[in-house]
């Protein structure tokens, strides 16, 4: 596979070669690839992505990618396509837990730039960068669809809603006290009011 592919990272195959999935991690994605047909395992890309995330990181090197094409048995530049498309996927490393301020009409309204730039100011990062720890990455993002408990942010599978500087403040420490790799995959997500 050639840098062409993933724009302006370059693959190593000597790391190519050394990435594989987990048992517990390989079982998951046979689980997910038996839900579609004979022949459409592209239809398992995106569940897959969210695994390979989890398993390898945070994100998704261009070697990574390349690794779930084979799984897949798709094309690399498929596996890219869908990846950079995404929001929810990360193609540069980040930190363990990725915090993603929603930023649209009702959370904008109920003080989201606010507890943006709350979180700036807390972690000495801005928006795209990641805290010199390793733990936070800030991100916005569009309509995570909490409109009515705005405003909010998600991290990982977990959605925290009706934010204020205090639960924030909260938040944070118990991410950074538990200290592990968040992800869309979590079992022990959470929804806190």
């Amino acid at each position: 596979m050639g840098a062409q592919v993933h724009g302006a990272q370059s693959f190593d195959a000597a790391k190519r070669g050394k990435i594989v999935f987990s048992e517990d991690a390989m079982n998951t994605v046979k689980k997910i690839m038996s839900r579609y047909p004979e022949g459409r395992t592209k239809s398992a890309l995106i569940p897959v992505l969210h695994v390979a995330q989890a398993e390898f990181g945070g994100w998704l090197s261009p070697e990574v990618m390349d690794y779930v094409a084979s799984v897949l048995k798709i094309e690399p530049i498929e596996v890219f396509e869908v990846a950079s498309f995404y929001t929810m996927f990360n193609l540069k490393p980040v930190g363990k837990v990725v915090i993603e301020v929603c930023q649209t009409s009702s959370c904008w309204l109920n003080g989201a730039e606010d507890i943006v730039k709350y979180i700036e100011k807390k972690l000495h990062i801005k928006v795209g960068e990641t805290s010199s720890d390793g733990m936070f990455t800030l991100k916005v993002a569009e309509c995570l669809g909490s409109c009515g408990t705005a405003p909010m942010m998600q991290c990982g599978a977990s959605f925290h809603e009706n934010l204020t500087y205090e639960k924030v403040d909260k938040i944070l420490a118990d991410y950074k006290a538990d200290g592990r790799l968040r992800s869309y995959t979590d079992k022990d997500y959470k929804n806190t009011l």
